[in-house]
């Protein structure tokens, strides 16, 4: 076996999502997960420093989108529309491994306190580089901590509505995330 074979961490990460599927978190070792994907424990550690942060893989990268098309909207763009270019950016990068992981990844989370915990510091990081893109527009901090908020809602929503679709066709997640933001812009608006 090569040292450093490609795609190893995209292996790594397919292995453990089905091993905390078939049988549980706390019971799957990173020995488990290393041998699943054919590589050794020592190459796991060069990919993760846990477990746990198997869940998380690529989160830097899909908080940089996020922020980066919240940064490159129009000048004139609202908030909310700025963190809908967020969304569209963040959404492109999402491909069919990334959809075919989504339930099980829910799953292994829902039945996960540990993993739950990791889920929702992940929130907070996309919320943070959205609200700070949305602050270096000039957007009072406020606005943009609730329009980032709507923004990662708006993600985990329409992620979850395109993943749980019909694995078989090429639609991307673009129109979900959209579609649940203005889901969440229209709902908010009832509440006053």
């Amino acid at each position: 076996m090569p040292r450093w074979e490609p795609g190893g961490r995209e292996r790594l990460v397919v292995a453990a999502v089905d091993l905390f599927t078939e049988q549980g978190y706390d019971e799957t070792t990173v020995a488990q997960i290393a041998e699943r994907a054919g590589m050794t424990r020592s190459t796991f550690f060069r990919h993760f420093s846990d477990k746990r942060e198997v869940l998380v893989a690529g989160q830097e990268a899909l908080s940089r989108l996020l922020a980066e098309g919240v940064a490159d909207a129009p000048a004139g763009a609202t908030p909310l529309q700025a963190v809908g270019e967020g969304l569209a950016r963040a959404s492109s990068a999402m491909g069919p491994l990334n959809r075919d992981l989504g339930p099980r990844l829910r799953a292994a989370v829902a039945a996960s306190t540990e993993l739950q915990e990791r889920d929702a510091l992940k929130s907070v990081g996309m919320a943070a580089a959205m609200a700070e893109a949305l602050a270096d527009r000039g957007v009072p901090e406020v606005t943009a901590h609730l329009a980032a908020e709507l923004g990662v809602l708006a993600f985990k929503r329409g992620f979850a509505a395109w993943s749980e679709g019909d694995p078989t066709t090429d639609e991307p997640l673009a129109p979900h995330t959209a579609a649940a933001l203005a889901e969440l812009v229209s709902a908010s608006a009832s509440l006053t």
